[in-house]
């Protein structure tokens, strides 16, 4: 397999100690978890979503682990602005601020609150099970452009995370290009659900929700190779990424770094173990594969 050489990396903006991001909504609830997972080996950490007013989710059953996944609706629960506390901890660390809203206003109040305070944000344009927001937005590419402008105006890092569940995700990246979007994240979740034949009912308390995990991860590398050809701002890799083969993987179909999420749950030195392999010393510039794939 491929070595990459050691180090900092600069993605959209955001100065990361390595390639591997803890992804939003996975320990990225408290200072002290996101702490944690820098701890542990995370190059940077992206939060749970944090939205313009507080939300309690989606009745349970919230989340279910499968053999392949895990499938969850949680339904956006946060604390909105209450969780700007919790950042002071990590002033000047490789922090990014997930946040959602309803409109291009609500993001740009949301992000207002936590200007100065975070790396950057990452807008959740794309959360499958959350009605009003993510992916009911984000698969306009109108709405996607006016709410990352809403952001990117503001001066700070404005990563877009996008939805797979579109016909043309390109043209969604295009459209958070063009609203000043310094990196595309891809993907999201995908519609999914399950239903237990011992109950007669699904098994999320929401009937539906979104799919991570392994299963996801061919999905995943479709939609960054494809936004690779698309868009010119860089591409960040998300989606069943669970070693340093897949990372690789992620990177020659054409991201820059990666975002972890699912395999968390499983190991939470997932990050270190991941690093183990895919760096040494003698290793070589991630530049030489990113979107190697193409050519």
């Amino acid at each position: 397999m491929v070595a990459l050489r050691p180090g900092k990396v600069t993605v959209g903006g955001v100065t990361l100690e390595n390639h591997l991001l803890l992804a939003a909504g996975v320990l990225g609830t408290t200072g002290a978890s996101l702490s944690r997972m820098l701890t542990l080996g995370a190059g940077g950490v992206v939060t749970k979503s944090i939205g313009p007013a507080p939300k309690d989710g989606h009745a349970g059953p919230c989340l279910v682990v499968l053999e392949d996944g895990i499938l969850n609706a949680m339904g956006l629960p946060n604390p909105s602005k209450e969780f700007v506390d919790e950042l002071a901890p990590l002033a000047k660390k490789p922090v990014v601020v997930s946040i959602f809203g309803g409109t291009p206003e609500e993001f740009g109040e949301v992000a207002g609150w936590f200007t100065g305070k975070a790396a950057g944000f990452e807008l959740n344009l794309s959360c499958p099970h959350a009605e009003g927001y993510g992916a009911a937005i984000g698969s306009d590419p109108g709405l996607v452009e006016a709410c990352t402008r809403a952001v990117s105006r503001l001066g700070a890092p404005t990563w877009v995370k996008l939805t797979p569940n579109v016909t043309d995700i390109t043209a969604i990246g295009k459209a958070a290009e063009r609203g000043g979007a310094t990196a595309i994240v891809a993907i999201n979740t995908v519609k999914a659900m399950r239903i237990s034949t011992g109950l007669r009912r699904p098994v999320l308390g929401n009937r539906f929700g979104g799919l991570s995990g392994s299963a996801i991860f061919p999905v995943a590398v479709r939609c960054v190779y494809d936004l690779y050809e698309a868009v010119k701002i860089p591409i960040i890799g998300c989606g069943g990424i669970a070693s340093a083969d897949n990372v690789v993987e992620m990177m020659m179909a054409g991201a820059r770094a990666v975002e972890i999420g699912s395999a968390v749950q499983g190991d939470v030195t997932i990050f270190s173990k991941i690093a183990g392999k895919l760096y040494a010393k003698d290793g070589i510039s991630a530049d030489e594969i990113v979107g190697c794939a193409h050519a």
